[in-house]
């Protein structure tokens, strides 16, 4: 049996939690046996996320899905002195339908590995799970990367190897400024790991995600406008290179045949955001559908250092190219 809800125009709301929110009414015809509990529609029309969609200060967003459920590690905004990216700690929110987001607290902290000075550049992580357990590949002090590990989505992690994965002075090639980690296991199991401001570098990791197998890289990327934020996602068998262009930049993506590359540049995935700097990443497919997730400055007091995460559907051409996402006060749909 159908039943159904009609859908239209966008009426503003806040829902309880403090996140920004919106109905949308007399858009069509909604099946809302698909949501048996009802918990996507209110006031007779479908809840979308808003956006920013929470209302804590974050920044660099890595989304993920885990268990159904969708995590999103951030820079933590909200504790440093609005000043510049001083944050100590990392973040974390999760959702199971992209529109009721659980503040799952402080994750993970300088602190928690020893050889890091503590003080600040608790900057962009990522997170990727295997074999049961979560690894969190934390950027430190600006010039090394490390890794925490575990038992569930939002830990309690610890330094999982007692020193740096990646350290700048240490390591052949890694960089000026190796930052913004951001890992893909392969559907054959191989991981890799890109990283780096201004020259894009990566790495293949050993089985257990804790030590570099073979050398560290400078990925090839016709007509280079990389400057950071790298992120990589695979799409019907093709990977796709993400990446800021700049302060302030936009998201640029290439294509390759290879996780290594060489990549070819494509186009613009997200324009501009308003402040210095921009940083995103692709959830590839969440009950059917993918997001981008990205900060921007437009909280109140919100600006270059206290910044604000977003999600928007991003979708792919008949090409397998990505159209430009558009940037939304409304956000997405919610799922259920």
């Amino acid at each position: 049996m159908f039943f159904g809800v009609a859908l239209s125009s966008l009426v503003s709301c806040v829902d309880t939690g403090g996140q920004t929110g919106s109905v949308i009414e007399d858009a069509g015809t909604v099946d809302t046996a698909q949501d048996p509990t009802g918990v996507c529609y209110a006031d007779g029309g479908l809840r979308t996320s808003g956006n920013p969609f929470v209302t804590r200060f974050v920044a660099d967003p890595a989304a993920h899905v885990f268990n159904g459920r969708v995590y999103v590690y951030d820079t933590d905004d909200q504790s440093n002195d609005g000043t510049y990216w001083g944050s100590t700690v990392w973040h974390a929110f999760s959702s199971a339908n992209l529109v009721d987001w659980t503040d799952e607290g402080t994750v993970l902290t300088l602190q928690d590995f020893p050889y890091a000075s503590g003080k600040w550049a608790a900057w962009a992580p990522d997170v990727v799970s295997k074999d049961g357990k979560y690894y969190f590949f934390a950027p430190i002090d600006r010039w090394q990367i490390g890794v925490a590990v575990g038992d569930s989505p939002t830990g309690p992690f610890r330094d999982a190897i007692g020193g740096p994965l990646i350290q700048q002075n240490r390591d052949v090639n890694a960089g000026d400024e190796p930052i913004d980690p951001a890992v893909l296991i392969d559907d054959d199991g191989q991981a890799y790991l890109y990283f780096g401001t201004r020259v894009p570098k990566a790495v293949k990791l050993t089985a257990d995600l804790l030590h570099m197998d073979g050398p560290i890289i400078d990925m090839s990327v016709s007509g280079n406008n990389y400057a950071e934020a790298p992120w990589m996602g695979k799409h019907n068998g093709t990977y796709y290179f993400s990446y800021s262009t700049g302060w302030p930049g936009q998201i640029a993506y290439a294509t390759s045949a290879s996780p290594l590359g060489p990549f070819v540049y494509q186009g613009i995935v997200l324009d501009f955001v308003g402040i210095s700097t921009n940083h995103a990443s692709v959830v590839e497919d969440f009950k059917g559908k993918s997001y981008l997730f990205y900060h921007n400055g437009k909280l109140p007091g919100g600006g270059d250092y206290r910044r604000s995460i977003n999600v928007d559907e991003l979708h792919y051409d008949g090409n397998g190219g990505i159209t430009k996402v558009v940037q939304t006060t409304q956000g997405v749909a919610c799922v259920p």
